[in-house]
């Protein structure tokens, strides 16, 4: 499979599966962030799928991949530290604001930023059309929080939390494009992308889980534990599906296409929103969302 991924890289056929890869990444993502912002603490939720996909990489890791050449532990460590920052900004941002809320801002300031970066990272030029469409796709994403913000009722505790929520997701929007980029950097710099795969999902399991321990030890009221080794492990399985599908698409087709599509996550996420939060689907809302697909159409083939 390793030949193969090298082989399709950066030819029509890498392409047309870079952007398969990024449109099931998108939808993976959306059910990840509900599943991390429901039900649990979310700095709890995170903690247990680290733990879980890092567990499920280990073997791989120890056993059946090949060891990462010498050049390449740098950039993991790089990108551990990237994703450790996300998932605290993240974490951060959904345990003070709504999900519509702060979901939106987070993934529409990813794009703009790896789009940004991958000019001085990749040498990755988009045309005319395509930065007109990542302007669409990531405005479009952030009105929609805007619109969400006015349905809620701001009572003094949302009021308070309001704006800390906010610049939470716009530092989770900062990690969305650093760990992007890295990731993109680092899974094409090793002879086999699957060894850098299973090394970042299995390095994973070393950082935020301390944290969530953390917090865990310090609550009165503690959760049970099963219900947290269930999600951990079902959060994980989806997590392999959308880190993992992301990083195989900026390795075969253009980092920044990849990053604009992922984002339509947020088509995802409203919906599961609507479906699973209870929260209403305006007109407004609906024609935002009809924005954000016609962005990522313009990002394909502008």
């Amino acid at each position: 499979m390793n030949e193969w991924i090298v082989e399709i890289a950066g030819t029509p056929q890498g392409e047309q599966l870079a952007l398969i890869l990024a449109v099931i990444s998108a939808f993976a993502h959306a059910i990840f962030a509900a599943l991390n912002k429901g039900g649990h603490d979310p700095y709890l939720s995170r903690g247990v799928i680290n733990v879980a996909y890092s567990m499920m990489a280990a073997p791989f890791v120890l056993f059946v991949l090949p060891w990462p050449e010498t050049n390449l532990f740098p950039l993991l460590f790089a990108s551990y530290l990237a994703h450790l920052g996300y998932e605290w900004f993240q974490s951060a941002a959904f345990t003070r604001g709504a999900f519509t809320l702060v979901y939106p801002i987070a993934r529409g300031t990813g794009p703009l930023l790896t789009a940004l970066l991958a000019i001085f990272v990749f040498a990755e030029y988009l045309e005319p059309g395509q930065w007109a469409g990542i302007l669409l796709l990531s405005g479009a994403i952030a009105s929609l929080a805007i619109i969400n913000l006015r349905q809620v009722d701001l009572t003094p505790t949302i009021r308070e939390n309001l704006l800390p929520s906010i610049l939470f997701a716009l530092g989770a929007g900062i990690g969305v494009a650093s760990y992007t980029t890295l990731d993109a950097y680092g899974i094409r710099e090793t002879a086999n992308p699957l060894t850098f795969l299973a090394w970042f999902f299995f390095l994973g399991g070393y950082g935020f889980p301390l944290v969530a321990f953390a917090r865990w030890r310090k609550m009165e009221d503690k959760p049970k534990i099963k219900p947290l080794i269930a999600r951990g492990i079902i959060g994980a399985l989806i997590a392999y599906c959308s880190f993992g599908m992301l990083m195989l698409a900026t390795r075969i087709g253009k980092v920044s296409e990849a990053a604009a599509l992922r984002e339509t996550s947020i088509i995802f996420a409203t919906l599961i929103g609507v479906i699973f939060f209870k929260e209403s689907l305006t007109k407004m809302k609906l024609a935002v969302i009809c924005l954000i697909a016609l962005g990522a159409i313009m990002v394909e083939f502008g």
